[in-house]
C-alpha cells in the first residue's frame, strides 16, 4: 500500500529542493564538518548558509553540536530511507516510461536524417527589371535638422 505524504517526508523533499541544501549534504556524507567549512565552496554569507542548515535540521537531514565557538554538523540519514522508500512504491513505471522516451527518442532522430523541403524558386521582377510596389509611396522626406 502506498503511503501518504507526512509532515517528515514533506520536509525531507523540500530540503532536497535546493541545489545548496544537497551540495552540504553530499559534503557530510563523507564525514563531519564544520559550519565554517561547509560554507567555504558557497558564494554566500554565513548567515545564508545557517539558514540551509536550520532548514536540514528541522527536516531532521542533519545534526549540529556546539562545542565553544565550534559548530559541527553531521549527516543523519534515515529521513532520506524514508524517501527513498517512498519513492520506490513508484519504481514499477520507471520502465514503461524509459521505453516511451526511447521510442520517442528514435523517431525524433529518424525525422531529423530526412532531408528538408526544397525552397521555392522566388518569382522573377517585372520585364522591366524593377522591383514591384508595395501599397501606397510615402510621403516626402521629412523633417531634417537644417529644416
Amino acid at each position: 500500500m502506498v503511503k501518504h505524504y507526512t509532515a517528515p517526508l514533506d520536509a525531507t523533499f523540500f530540503a532536497l529542493s535546493d541545489p545548496t541544501r544537497r551540495a552540504v549534504l553530499a559534503r557530510l556524507a563523507e564525514g563531519e564538518a564544520t559550519v565554517t567549512d561547509l560554507a567555504a565552496p558557497f558564494p554566500m554569507t554565513l548567515a545564508a548558509l545557517t539558514k540551509h542548515l536550520t532548514l536540514l535540521e528541522r527536516a531532521r537531514l542533519i545534526v549540529r553540536e556546539k562545542t565553544g565557538r565550534t559548530v559541527q554538523c553531521r549527516l543523519r540519514a534515515a529521513p532520506l530511507k524514508d524517501a527513498t522508500d517512498w519513492m520506490a512504491t513508484y519504481e514499477r513505471f520507471w520502465p514503461a516510461q524509459f521505453d516511451a522516451l526511447d521510442a520517442y527518442l528514435a523517431k525524433q532522430t529518424i525525422t531529423a536524417k530526412e532531408p528538408a523541403c526544397p525552397q521555392p524558386k522566388p518569382k522573377p521582377f517585372d520585364s522591366h527589371g524593377a522591383s514591384p510596389r508595395h501599397g501606397n509611396a510615402s510621403s516626402g522626406r521629412g523633417r531634417t535638422r537644417k529644416s
